[in-house]
């Protein structure tokens, strides 16, 4: 059955693939974006059809955003600041952009009975020391000192409000949590690793290693997260519930950077650029972050397929199609 959809943050790089995917399946697909961190770039006809596309601000424009809120039939509230460098440099706007946008969504799809996605971030699980992080595990979030921790106490927040909504008010809320997505279309503009060490290693410059290198992580294309996004829609016991979407394999950000150089046949070097130089002073970060994603498997039997070295080809092959240099 065809559905109308709306997406918030929907010229953004998750949610311009999640609208293109739609739009392949025949649903229609409202996009409501301010264009602070989305492109209209990312905004491209399938098969001859384009999305509604509204550019609000939902964390200002309420009465604007209920008018489409109450046209849909599915919400996806991927509306967010975003990137490491953002957060560090603008924690206000983290703040107001994540806390009150999301408030105003959650509010209005529950106000209008509206099944409801929310992004959340594996930032949540701050500064945890488990070797793998499951969705019901505790959270230790780093000092108010230090406004890089502004985004998981953020994000947390927008998955308490959506879980007292599903408890006090029956929201048909569903809370997923992205654990660096990357694929063709992201930006290195706010301090994405995958697309900023691409196009140094293709500029023919060094890629900058943030902190020591040793930090791991886990890479998922932006493909498998669309996919897993769907198939939680069609499972209504995903409501009430928080899923990890993420893949599993755990890579330093050195070799990292050493894995993009030999794809992208660079003869680039790597330079290791302390965090106090390249954020602020004491700033902390997780050494390992790597999600189960055993729960969503149980519900819907999705795992990530694309390995890291068809995700970074992916990248290469973006960037080399935009052509012109520069920090993008």
């Amino acid at each position: 059955m065809k559905m109308t959809v709306l997406i918030t943050g929907g010229a953004g790089f998750i949610g311009s693939h999640l609208t293109k995917e739609l739009l392949k399946r025949g649903d229609e697909v409202i996009i409501a974006d301010n264009f602070s961190t989305g492109s209209r770039d990312n905004i491209v006809p399938v098969d001859g059809r384009l999305p509604e596309v509204y550019e609000l601000d939902v964390a200002a424009e309420k009465d604007a955003l209920r008018e489409l809120v109450k046209r849909a039939d599915v919400v996806f509230h991927l509306a967010a600041a975003v990137g490491v460098e953002l957060v560090v440099n603008d924690p206000v706007r983290t703040i107001e952009t994540n806390i009150d946008g999301s408030s105003n969504v959650v509010k209005l799809a529950s106000e209008y009975g509206k099944r409801l996605f929310v992004a959340s971030t594996s930032e949540v699980y701050g500064k945890s020391t488990n070797e793998v992080f499951s969705e019901d595990d505790d959270l230790l979030i780093g000092s108010s000192v230090y406004s890089r921790w502004s985004y998981a106490c953020s994000k947390l927040m927008d998955e308490f409000y959506v879980m007292a909504y599903v408890r006090a008010a029956g929201l048909k809320g569903t809370v997923v949590r992205f654990f660096n997505t990357v694929g063709p279309g992201q930006t290195g503009r706010y301090g994405m690793v995958i697309p900023r060490f691409v196009r140094a290693a293709l500029e023919g410059k060094n890629l900058q290693v943030y902190g020591d290198g040793g930090q791991s992580r886990c890479f998922c294309h932006v493909s498998d997260v669309v996919r897993a996004l769907l198939l939680l829609l069609e499972h209504d016991e995903s409501i009430g519930n928080i899923y990890n979407i993420g893949s599993s394999n755990l890579i330093t950000i050195r070799e990292l950077a050493e894995k993009v150089i030999e794809r992208a046949g660079s003869t680039s070097g790597i330079d290791v650029i302390p965090y106090n130089v390249a954020y602020a002073a004491g700033f902390e970060d997780m050494r390992r972050r790597k999600p189960s994603t055993d729960k969503i498997n149980a519900l819907t039997g999705w795992r990530a397929e694309k390995s890291l070295n068809e995700i970074i080809d992916d990248v290469i092959v973006f960037e080399k199609g935009r052509g012109a240099v520069g920090n993008r």
